[in-house]
């Protein structure tokens, strides 16, 4: 896996041990609710992650954006999928969201370099 893969799993891993480590209640229950959320149900995960992803990039968070990708990565999303995931949030965002849509798309690269599925 690339530098930049590694870099950001290893560090949201490390950062999600210390924040769960202080037993806040509250946001043990936010990580559950999230956790829960992307579970399979009436949507399935796939499509549930890219729907993240769209969220994510119109609010314009290169953390979750970085997550979502990871995730859909894994979940067998393609690269002409995840160019339609693209085009949907800059319709929604507006051109604000080029800028984390380059970032996406260099994230992206480094996933797909990272194994052999598209």
């Amino acid at each position: 896996m690339s530098a930049l893969v590694n870099e950001f799993n290893e560090y949201r891993e490390k950062m999600n041990e210390v924040i769960l480590s202080k037993n806040n209640l509250v946001m043990k229950r936010l990580w559950n609710l999230d956790t829960n959320t992307y579970d399979e149900g009436a949507i399935d995960k796939k499509t549930k992650e890219m729907l993240g992803l769209v969220a994510s990039m119109v609010l314009r968070c290169d953390d979750c954006i970085k997550y979502h990708l990871g995730k859909s990565h894994e979940l067998g999303v393609t690269t002409e999928q995840m160019y339609e995931i693209f085009a949907v949030a800059n319709i929604v965002g507006g051109t604000i969201v080029i800028p984390h849509t380059r970032r996406a798309a260099e994230y992206w690269e480094e996933l797909q370099g990272s194994s052999s599925t598209d």
